[in-house]
């Protein structure tokens, strides 16, 4: 144990003889070698009690050879009586001697640990390892290496706190001070110990940027109740919260500890802790990968057919939507939990999507399978189009997460060019229509149309009509092709919306007119990227 010196024996002594596990030993003794976390649980203790040993041979060595004053162990049996003053109900810690090793034995080796409740006891062990490997192989993930996370039960914080006091004052005799940062945390001892197990089992190594999660969540109903005291002392650190099923998180917990006085803490709770009975519990252990990413640009055919699910009052009124039609594919082939869809802008129901089409990106959850090569994607590319009439697909591409803000960028800026079937009730002749050819850089003010205001707050929006090409078709209907803004509500700017959106087509042509047909034929978003496909 040639960590551990000679400033580390009266806590090695006083910790062990509490109930305190060798490893939670070395944490408070700011032992930083990891690994010296990794030895056996048993050749740990017989260090530690080796250690006292030795040290006690050589005290007593010196105690044989001076009479005069009297011998450090000597002083040591008056103050071993423990640190009266931190103990909540004032008796006295009977604190066995260094010597007395079946005490040690029975206080240390067989007891639940009194600060980590076992964590780093048993959960360290190769049969919790292999539990863990078992879950991670049963679930089916792709991945190459693995980050691992672990949730503590939040009372353990405040048994630490509690040794932490413990430890400061004997080190205060010692005239040395002891930051409660100083002390190893448990979650780091843990990782140090775990890491190197799993990484053997499974096969890949640990990264802590690994998009592939490994968690244990530890919980003990025992002790749940040992952090409520703080709420009288510190009610602000405990606000109740959405999502929240107590009001006692981790988090909040040590913010209270940080905020109560040490004689407040000591009033409500045993310093040292007690050992409890039972050990942790692993309530969960759960994987997770990151999200993958997929882009394209989608074409949709159908006049009846939404974006997304078309959905009111939690009735369906359409059968299908665009981003059903292309993510019920994605889920499957990549096995994820779930999906988010996004695209540049969005199309009315009636509305066809032509041209090199309009981008999209689908976030899949939790996917099982994450590697896909070029050819893996044209074939699911080729998947989804053979699956309806209704829409195709192209450039259909793994992305990462900050290449799908290219997508939105500047999405105001952006243009979008339209072709319209417009109807108008008075008759109308080529001449009527060809002025609107010479139109540049129209400036319409549109109110939020009332189709949508149910949906986006009222406002009136500056948009711009770049250009406008007129196509005669007979007296009354014509094709205006448009580019525009993006952005701009195509529908108002024909027929005004009675009125709220001013100048209109009706106004220009100082009739009524309406539209019977929308195509969006480009939208001008260079991204994704092309592919040949």
């Amino acid at each position: 144990m040639s960590s551990l010196t000679e400033k580390d024996r009266s806590i090695v002594q006083l910790l062990l003889s509490t109930g305190t596990c060798p490893r939670c030993i070395l944490r408070f003794c700011c032992v930083g070698s990891q690994t010296l976390y990794r030895c056996p649980y048993k050749d740990l203790m017989k260090d530690l009690k080796e250690f006292l040993k030795n040290n006690q041979e050589k005290e007593d060595a010196v105690c044989s050879e001076v009479v005069d004053p009297p011998c450090k162990r000597m002083r040591l049996e008056h103050t071993e009586e423990g640190p009266d003053d931190l103990n909540h109900n004032g008796e006295l810690q009977q604190i066995p001697l260094a010597n007395n090793e079946n005490a040690a034995e029975e206080n240390s080796a067989v007891e639940v640990c009194n600060v980590c409740l076992g964590i780093l006891q048993e959960f360290c062990e190769a049969a919790f390892i292999k539990k863990v490997c078992q879950k991670v192989n049963s679930t089916d993930y792709q991945f190459t290496s693995f980050v691992f996370s672990v949730s503590l039960p939040p009372q353990l914080s405040v048994r630490e706190h509690a040794a932490w006091l413990l430890v400061k004052q004997e080190m205060g005799k010692l005239g040395l001070p002891l930051a409660k940062d100083d002390i190893i945390q448990l979650k780091e001892a843990y990782k140090w110990i775990i890491h190197p197990q799993l990484s053997e089992e499974l096969g890949v190594p640990a990264d802590g940027k690994s998009l592939f999660e490994v968690s244990v969540v530890f919980a003990h109903t025992e002790t749940d109740e040992e952090c409520h005291f703080l709420a009288k002392p510190c009610p602000d650190c405990f606000k109740p919260a959405k999502n929240k099923q107590s009001v006692f998180t981790r988090m909040a917990v040590i913010k209270a500890l940080e905020k109560i006085k040490e004689e407040d803490f000591l009033k409500h709770f045993p310093c040292p802790p007690s050992s409890p009975k039972n050990l942790c519990v692993a309530l969960e252990i759960q994987c997770n990968n990151g999200a993958v990413f997929v882009a394209g640009r989608y074409n949709k055919y159908s006049r009846n057919l939404p974006q997304t699910p078309w959905i009111i009052d939690g009735e369906r009124k359409l059968e299908s939507s665009v981003e059903e039609l292309i993510s019920e594919h994605l889920v499957a082939e990549f096995k994820a939990d779930s999906f988010n869809f996004s695209s540049s802008g969005r199309e009315d129901v009636d509305v066809r999507t032509l041209g090199n089409g309009r981008p999209f990106a689908i976030e899949l959850v939790n996917p099982r399978r994450i590697h896909f090569t070029a050819e893996e994607m044209k074939g699911l590319q080729q998947t989804i189009n053979n699956s309806s009439d209704k829409i195709q697909v192209r450039d259909l591409q793994l992305v990462t997460r900050e290449a799908i803000g290219r997508m939105k960028e500047g999405e105001e800026e952006k243009t979008k060019t339209y072709s319209a079937l417009i109807w108008t009730d008075k008759a109308i002749q080529r001449e009527d229509i060809a002025f609107l050819d010479d139109i540049k850089e129209l400036k319409l003010d549109q109110k939020t149309p009332l189709r949508v205001l149910h949906r986006r707050p009222l406002a009136v929006r500056c948009r711009i009509i770049h250009t406008m090409k007129s196509e005669y078709i007979d007296q009354h209907h014509f094709r205006l092709h448009l580019k525009t803004q993006a952005g701009t509500y195509i529908k108002e700017f024909v027929h005004g919306d009675f009125g709220r959106t001013k100048p209109n087509i009706g106004s220009l042509l100082n009739r009524t007119a309406d539209i019977l047909e929308l195509d969006v034929e480009s939208v001008d978003v260079d991204w994704p990227p092309a592919l040949d496909n």
